[in-house]
This record gives structure tokens, C-alpha cells and sequence, in this order.
């Protein structure tokens, strides 16, 4: 048991980091049993979208992902699932979903340049400030 108060911080954030990382890694486990037990397209996107999730986080490595993806994909068309159509559907559901970024309205913008002299001003009162000084 940790005696000092950062080895104790220590010790409980590698446990929430482990309890993550678990519950991370039982996704897969369960995705990938899911689409072993029925196999289809979009079972098969779903698993790749959890290893992809996984490299992110950091879990595990971009290579081990892009490996286990390439024998998911081996395996399912020895099963015959085909691949194409069912991936383009998932992929139009996401770029669906997204919206793109909100723009500023202009009145901000001119708030903003309106600051912007005012600091000029502070400064220029304190170079003529020190060259009064200095004569």
C-alpha cells in the first residue's frame, strides 16, 4: 500500500486507467463474437470502428489494429459476407450526423477590433511617459 500522497493519487488513476482500458478491450471482445456468431457487413464496420476507437485511445498499437482489421476482413470473405455496399451506408450515416462548424456573426468581429486601439493608446501614453521622463 503507497504511504505517499502522490504514490496513492498514482495508484488510483492506474486503476481507473485499468478499469477504462478493460471495459475498452470487452467491447471488442463482444463486437468481434457478435460478428463471428452472425456475420455481416455492417457487424464487420462495427468491429473495425471499436479497434479503430481502441488506437486512439491509445490501447493499442496503429499496426496490431490494421492487422486484426485485414484478418477480419480475410475471414469474413471466407464466410462470404460481402464487403462493399454496407460499408459506403455506414459511412453516409456518420457524414450525416456531422454539421459543419458555426460561424461568428460579423458584430463579434467588429467588437473585437474595436478593443484593439484602446490597448494601442495605453501604450503609446507610456513611451511618451518615459520620453518626458528621460528629457
Amino acid at each position: 500500500m503507497p504511504i505517499i500522497k502522490s504514490a496513492k493519487k498514482a495508484a488510483r488513476q492506474a486503476e481507473k486507467r485499468r478499469n477504462n482500458n478493460q471495459a475498452t478491450k470487452k467491447v471488442i471482445r463482444n463486437a468481434l463474437k457478435d460478428f463471428h456468431n452472425k456475420p455481416s457487413a455492417e457487424k464487420m464496420a462495427i468491429v473495425q470502428s471499436e479497434y479503430d476507437k481502441a488506437v486512439k485511445k491509445g490501447l493499442i498499437k496503429k499496426n496490431t489494429a490494421s492487422r486484426r482489421k485485414a484478418n477480419l476482413v480475410k475471414w469474413a470473405k471466407e464466410h462470404g459476407v460481402k464487403i462493399g455496399g454496407e460499408k459506403k451506408a455506414v459511412q453516409a450515416k456518420t457524414t450525416a450526423t456531422k454539421t459543419a462548424p458555426a460561424k461568428k456573426p460579423v458584430a463579434e468581429k467588429k467588437a473585437a477590433t474595436e478593443k484593439k486601439p484602446v490597448a494601442k493608446k495605453t501604450a503609446a501614453k507610456k513611451t511618451t511617459a518615459k520620453k518626458a521622463t528621460e528629457k
